[in-house]
C-alpha cells in the first residue's frame, strides 16, 4: 500500500468557505490547489498532485506552459481587449493562423466552448435557409444520445442527461436525437429540412466513447449526400487530444465546421471558435452575431501560439506514444475490477466493473494517493492528463489506481 494523504483541516477549511457563499453546481473533490506546473499541482495542503484531468482537456499543454505564459504576459502588458468594435493587430494573424491549422477560409471567435457551439447551431440555421432553401423556421439539427456540449438552454434541450436537462425548459424546437454509433438511426432521421449534424467524434462527458470505425466516414457521406452540414464538437477531443491535430483526422475526415475551445485558451484564458469554408461562414453578416470579449487581443495572442506549439507535431506524437502506454497499463487491470477501457491517445475512460465503488468513490481514493481524476457517467473514471506529462509519471498514477481498486 502507498502512502495516503488526508483532507487536513486547513482544506476543509476553505471548502466550507466556499461552500457558504458560491452556487452548489458542482461537487469537486476535497482539495484545493493554489498553484500548478506542468502536470502537476500544488494543493494548500503542501502536497503535490498528479492532475490526470488536464481542466477536461484545457491543459493539454500542461499547467503554466512557458511559452504560453510568455506570450499572454508581453500581450497584456499593450493591450488586453477593443471589443470588436474596433480592430487590433493581433486578430488577423489569429484567424489566419487557426485557419491554417484546420485547412479551412474563415474563423469566427468566441470565448467558452458553449458558445462556440451556440455560434455553430446559428451558422446552421441561417445556412440552411440562405444555401439550402429550408422554409424559415423549420431547420432540424441532429445530434446524438450521451452529448455534452454545454450548459445554455439551447443546448440542454437536446441534452439525455438528466441532471442537465430536467427542470429547464420550455427548449428551443428543431432538434432530433438518435443513438450515437447507431448510421441507421442517423438515416433515418434525415428530412428535407435537416441542416446539421452535430457530432462529438469522441463522446466526453458519456464516458469517452469512440464510435465504431469508419462511423465518421460514414457521417460524413451521409451529409454530403443529403447537402447537410457535418459539425464536429472537437472542444474537448480536438488540439492533440486523441494524437492528432483532431479527432475527426483519424478516419480522415474533414468536418463542414471544426467547434474549437478548452486548449484553444492554452489553459490560461477561455477561448473558443467556429473554423469553417467562406461558403458557410459568408451567411453571417455585421450584427448578426458577436461577442464583447470574442477575439480579444489576448485571446488571439494565446491562440496563435497554441497553433504554433500544434504545428510542431510534437503534443500529437506525445499523446499518440504516451497514450498507447496509457491504454496498455489500463488493459491490464483485472477484468473484476475494470471492464473496458476506452479512448483514443492521452484519453481514457475505465469503465469499473459491476460490484465495484461508484467512480467517485475511486476517484476520491486516487485524490489520497495524490492523483487527481473524475468520475464521468456510467461508473467511468475519466483520465486526460496534460500532453506534457512523462512516461514514468502515467505508470505510477496507474499503480495509484490499481492500488484504489484494490483497497478494502
Amino acid at each position: 500500500m502507498n502512502a495516503r494523504v488526508p483532507v487536513t483541516a486547513g482544506t476543509l477549511a476553505e471548502l466550507a468557505r466556499a461552500q457558504a457563499h458560491s452556487a452548489h453546481n458542482y461537487d469537486p473533490l476535497p482539495v484545493v490547489i493554489d498553484s500548478a506546473r506542468g502536470a502537476w499541482a500544488h494543493g494548500i495542503d503542501g502536497v503535490e498532485y498528479l492532475d490526470m484531468l488536464a481542466g477536461y482537456s484545457a491543459l493539454n499543454f500542461g499547467h503554466g506552459h512557458p511559452r504560453l505564459v510568455e506570450v499572454a504576459r508581453a500581450q497584456l502588458g499593450t493591450l488586453a481587449l477593443t471589443s470588436r468594435a474596433f480592430q487590433h493587430e493581433a486578430f488577423a494573424g489569429f484567424c489566419e493562423d487557426l485557419s491554417r491549422l484546420c485547412g479551412k477560409d474563415a474563423v469566427l471567435p468566441m470565448n467558452t466552448g458553449a458558445e462556440a457551439v451556440e455560434t455553430a447551431l446559428k451558422l446552421a440555421r441561417r445556412w440552411g435557409y440562405d444555401v439550402k432553401g429550408v422554409a424559415p423556421d423549420r431547420a432540424e439539427i441532429i445530434t446524438f444520445a450521451g452529448n455534452f456540449h454545454g450548459r445554455t438552454i439551447t443546448i440542454v434541450g437536446f441534452s439525455t442527461d438528466p441532471d442537465a436537462h430536467d427542470g429547464f425548459g420550455p427548449y428551443a424546437p428543431g432538434f432530433r436525437t438518435v443513438d450515437y454509433g447507431d448510421l441507421d438511426a442517423l438515416a433515418a432521421a434525415v428530412t428535407p429540412n435537416t441542416v446539421a449534424v452535430l457530432i462529438e467524434p469522441i463522446q466526453g462527458e458519456a464516458g469517452v466513447l469512440v464510435p465504431p470505425d469508419g462511423y465518421l466516414a460514414a457521417v460524413r457521406a451521409l451529409c454530403d449526400e443529403h447537402s447537410i452540414l457535418m459539425l464536429a464538437d472537437e472542444i474537448q477531443s480536438g488540439l492533440g487530444r486523441t494524437g492528432d491535430t483532431f479527432a475527426c483526422d483519424h478516419e480522415n475526415v474533414v468536418p463542414d465546421v471544426y467547434i474549437l475551445g478548452k486548449a484553444l485558451g492554452g489553459g490560461l484564458i477561455p477561448v473558443s471558435a467556429v473554423v469553417a469554408d467562406r461558403s458557410v461562414m459568408e451567411v453571417i453578416r455585421p450584427g448578426q452575431h458577436g461577442s464583447t470579449f470574442g477575439g480579444n487581443p489576448l485571446a488571439c495572442a494565446v491562440g496563435s501560439e497554441v497553433v504554433r506549439l500544434l504545428e510542431t507535431g510534437e503534443f500529437q506524437q506525445r499523446s499518440r506514444e504516451l497514450g498507447a502506454h496509457l491504454h496498455d497499463l489500463l488493459g491490464q487491470l483485472p477484468q473484476e475490477q475494470v471492464s473496458e477501457v476506452r479512448g483514443r491517445g492521452l484519453w481514457a475512460g475505465v469503465q469499473l466493473a459491476a460490484g465495484q465503488p461508484g467512480a467517485r468513490v475511486v476517484c476520491e481514493r486516487l485524490l489520497a494517493r495524490r492523483v487527481l481524476a473524475k468520475d464521468a457517467h456510467e461508473g467511468t473514471i475519466r483520465m486526460a492528463p496534460p500532453l506534457v506529462i512523462e512516461r514514468d509519471e502515467i505508470t505510477w498514477a496507474v499503480e495509484q489506481l490499481a492500488d484504489a481498486l484494490g483497497e478494502r
